[in-house]
């Protein structure tokens, strides 16, 4: 902590901002990258994570899979379901 101290002391105003700004910018880049790949990434959701993701109770989740309204990929005895394709089964409704 000290050696933070004594190298702060040493700084100028303007050079504290700059390398204040600098590293904001750096993080925000890192955080608009990661945006960015998670966008692009299929996202698999657990059953409870496609419920909660679509407000939807399970027994309604296993009727839309039944019924071939959404489409679930397994592993054993566990369901996944891509976050994407979950957003393409939604439908615009006509007032």
């Amino acid at each position: 902590m000290e050696n933070n101290a004594i190298l702060l002391k040493e700084l100028s105003v303007e050079q504290l901002q700059q390398l204040i700004g600098t590293s904001v910018k750096n993080g925000i880049q890192e955080f608009q990258k990661d945006l960015q790949t998670k966008d692009n990434s299929e996202e698999l959701l657990s059953r409870d994570e496609a419920c909660k993701f679509l407000k939807i109770d399970s027994s309604t989740l296993w009727a839309w899979t039944n019924k071939g309204k959404v489409t679930a990929y397994g592993i054993g005895a566990r369901r996944y379901y891509k976050r994407s394709e979950l957003l393409e089964c939604l439908t615009l409704l006509k007032k």
